[in-house]
């Protein structure tokens, strides 16, 4: 199962969905989709903007859990 750890990630930094939105440039309702862990299909330029803004690698913010 592949996990999105932004809503981790965005509590470490004290940053809403919101300041994500606007730092980015990402919809909210993008935003809060990954938040939540509701979607089948990441946007790769979604993906670098999200990591550019919260200063992480890819790795910190998707993962894999085996089943």
């Amino acid at each position: 199962m592949i996990r999105i750890l932004l809503s981790i990630r965005l509590g470490e930094r004290k940053m809403t969905q919101a300041d994500l939105a606007r730092a980015t440039g990402i919809r909210p309702n993008t935003i809060s989709e990954l938040y939540h862990e509701l979607v089948d299909r990441v946007n790769i330029e979604h993906l670098d903007a999200i990591c550019a803004a919260l200063d992480c690698e890819l790795d910190e913010l998707i993962v894999r859990v085996p089943d």
